[in-house]
């Protein structure tokens, strides 16, 4: 009992030190236990940046980093509502302005993490049989569209249809403006579905060599696949090129500075995206999380830049 007093002493000692111990890892809690909640589409695009960014926050800031996959209006919705921290597929300025417009006094746009995307109608770009004939000349594509406009008079050629994706895309919205500038809603429906769902379609025809036209896009795996094309647009329905721009929610900067500074300098060309949905489509895009590893191994002076 004589040592009661040192004992208590000494209890109370650890008790201060251990409680130093979680304050200093209540400080550190960003690099140590932070959470951070990344929103993307599933667009090949988005998916391949949304893991990348996700390998950056958690190999190289020990960072944890949850993804979400949404549709692109609720992605801009959970950002701007602070569901989400962040979403790395704001496509700027045409694609997505509607939301832009709706939400950015509610969200703070980092700048663009990607330049030079386009957007529109694409059709195969393939010749029937050889690519030229003996003479040397290039064969003429079996599909001989090349403007939006001439999409009417052959619409039965292209059985009445546009494949399209996700509903909510901007993509969508721009197309169904198309049809209305260009006076499809007659003769065409746009097909709503996914991603995955439209390339399956647009494989098929190519295969059998029928005639499709899909929403397409830059960057997308797809054009390095196939030979494909964009259909001339007179009206810039779909606009010109753009930019893809990261968005953060509000009060990130502060509560976890590393993790916004990271994202405010995360830049990127598209070669480099577009090798990293390369080695996604590889395994039919069922490990993009560890393809992402691959490439930031592969490129670290790009990391260490992002990350200073």
């Amino acid at each position: 009992m004589k040592h009661a007093p040192r004992l208590a002493l000494i209890l109370t000692a650890s008790v201060i030190c251990l409680l130093g111990l979680f304050a200093a890892a209540g400080n550190g809690a960003e690099k140590n236990s932070g959470y951070i909640r990344i929103v993307h589409t599933d667009w090949s695009s988005s998916i391949a940046t949304a893991n990348l960014v996700k390998a950056v926050f958690e190999q190289k800031l020990g960072i944890r980093c949850h993804l979400k996959e949404t549709d692109a209006g609720s992605m801009w919705e959970e950002v701007a509502e602070k569901k989400a921290d962040a979403m790395v597929s704001a496509w700027l300025p045409d694609t997505q302005a509607h939301y832009y417009k709706k939400f950015k006094d509610r969200v703070v746009n980092l700048g663009p993490n990607l330049e030079g995307t386009k957007t529109g109608l694409v059709v195969p770009n393939i010749t029937l049989g050889r690519l030229t004939a003996g003479t040397g000349i290039r064969n003429r594509p079996y599909i001989t569209v090349d403007s939006i406009a001439e999409l009417k008079e052959n619409a039965e050629k292209f059985n009445h249809r546009i494949i399209g994706i996700d509903p909510k895309a901007g993509i969508m919205r721009n197309t169904r403006r198309a049809m209305e500038a260009y006076g499809l809603e007659n003769d065409f429906r746009l097909v709503e579905g996914t991603e995955v769902s439209m390339v399956a379609e647009l494989s098929n025809a190519i295969r059998h060599q029928k005639w499709i036209v899909v929403t397409g896009w830059l960057p997308h795996w797809m054009f390095a696949r196939w030979e494909l094309k964009f259909l001339d647009d007179p009206e810039a329905i779909f606009g010109g090129k753009g930019h893809i721009a990261t968005i953060a929610r509000r009060g990130l900067e502060k509560e976890m500075p590393a993790a916004y500074r990271f994202l405010d300098n995360f830049y990127w060309q598209p070669e480099d995206i577009g090798q990293l949905m390369l080695w996604i489509r590889e395994d039919q895009g069922r490990y993009p999380y560890e393809k992402a590893l691959r490439w930031i191994r592969h490129h670290p002076e790009r990391v260490d830049e992002w990350i200073e």
